[in-house]
């Protein structure tokens, strides 16, 4: 150790007291840094998760051209001559999808895609003795349905394979359960918009945490939605894709766009506030986080200027003896690192137990047990190098001002 690190050491352990607060202040810091990002991040996660129990990440169906041409009214050649003015007119010549299974086979090739299945949704009413309600019936494919939003973990009650074997099972949201009055095993009429009515049995309950789904979604299998409807072995309205990375939805979806010709729909087109809540949400955390390593910087601060002007006749001193200004900088800046360093890890241990107790704070919402937590490495990272930077200038600033001092007017005074 040479001559400056021993009276950096010296000048630390002088004063017991005011080195544990210097270290407590980058302690707290740090500590509410990772919090605070660990909070959000998983605030952000579960509201994606609910979100996506229902909603893929790209969505591919049959919809209306968007670009209609205008027809003008031709300019006269002839004032006798007969003007015909036709109104152009979207002309829908075939609804849904026809031969999923090519098309689903086709995007099954793509690298970034995790999961593809076919869904066949109509609005139909469902009666339970007086009892009539609107609702959104969805016909699934039970495997890739599962592996496309793992609904099974979402089963209140039932379960979610069941529809594989029976025909006539159907599963209800929570609330569109509540609303109708029926729970499981209770019989309920399926009518359709053409008239069509059907006799199924509850044999499960789902609840994932989305007010819009568990209110108005029913589920029975694609098969028997099919026959329900009178469509093809090979007819869906949507078909529903999941990435590895949700975030590229927007450019995978330009390379599914060329493999049909069907509506490709990124999630971000239809979910914009989701995305947005999202970025929000981390600003806000990312804004507090930096405000209390900040606040902790001024704290260092304080400590490290009481210190130079504590210290000002033993600065004096070491420059008559011969250390300069850099010599100088290097006490006090050596001081400021050992004091971050110190106060760095041991807020990334206090941070980490906070989430710990935090993460096991009951909270009851859709699959969540508990408020959610995430353990990013990255947060630790960032915390540790923010909290070491801020306090690197904290002390540079009181260093520089001793390394200034003239020791003739020091030791005069």
């Amino acid at each position: 150790m040479n001559t400056n690190r021993r009276i950096s050491w010296v000048h630390l352990t002088s004063k017991v007291k005011q080195l544990v607060v210097a270290v407590l202040s980058v302690t707290f810091g740090i500590s509410m840094y990772v919090f605070m990002n660990s909070f959000m991040s998983g605030v952000n996660s579960a509201q994606t998760e609910i979100s996506f129990t229902s909603m893929p990440h790209i969505r591919i169906y049959n919809d209306l051209p968007t670009e209609v041409k205008n027809i003008l009214q031709p300019t006269e050649k002839d004032k006798n001559a007969l003007v015909i003015v036709n109104n152009a007119k979207n002309i829908r010549y075939t609804d849904g999808i026809k031969n999923t299974s090519t098309i689903k086979e086709a995007i099954s090739k793509l690298k970034e895609v995790s999961a593809v299945s076919e869904q066949l949704n109509q609005n139909v009413f469902i009666r339970n003795g007086v009892t009539k309600v609107n609702a959104s019936l969805s016909g699934v494919d039970v495997e890739s349905e599962d592996q496309l939003f793992q609904t099974s973990k979402y089963m209140k009650e039932g379960n979610f394979f069941d529809l594989e074997k029976r025909s006539d099972g159907i599963i209800l949201g929570v609330k569109l359960a509540q609303n109708l009055g029926v729970g499981m095993d209770d019989n309920i009429t399926v009518i359709t918009s053409d008239g069509i009515s059907r006799i199924f049995k509850i044999i499960g309950i789902i609840e994932t945490g989305s007010s819009s789904a568990d209110k108005t979604r029913a589920i029975v299998s694609i098969h028997t939605a099919r026959q329900l409807f009178s469509k093809n072995r090979s007819y869906a309205t949507d078909i529903l894709v999941n990435l590895k990375d949700y975030n590229k939805a927007k450019e995978v979806s330009k390379k599914i766009s060329a493999i049909t010709d069907y509506k490709v729909e990124a999630w971000q087109e239809g979910n914009a506030q989701l995305d947005s809540a999202n970025v929000l949400r981390d600003i806000v955390a990312i804004a507090v986080s930096l405000t209390i390593l900040i606040v902790a910087g001024f704290g260092i601060y304080n400590i490290m200027n009481m210190t130079v002007n504590e210290k000002i006749k033993e600065i004096a001193i070491l420059k008559a003896m011969g250390f300069n200004g850099i010599d100088i900088v290097e006490i006090f800046l050596t001081q400021s690192v050992i004091i971050g360093l110190i106060g760095g890890f041991v807020g990334l241990i206090l941070g980490y137990f906070i989430s710990a107790i935090v993460d096991k704070i009951p909270f009851k919402i859709a699959s969540f047990s508990t408020l959610p937590i995430d353990y990013n490495p990255k947060d630790y990272v960032l915390a540790f190098f923010f909290g070491l930077i801020i306090t690197i200038i904290a002390g540079y600033l009181p260093a520089r001002n001793a390394s200034k001092v003239d020791p003739v007017e020091i030791l005069r005074g």
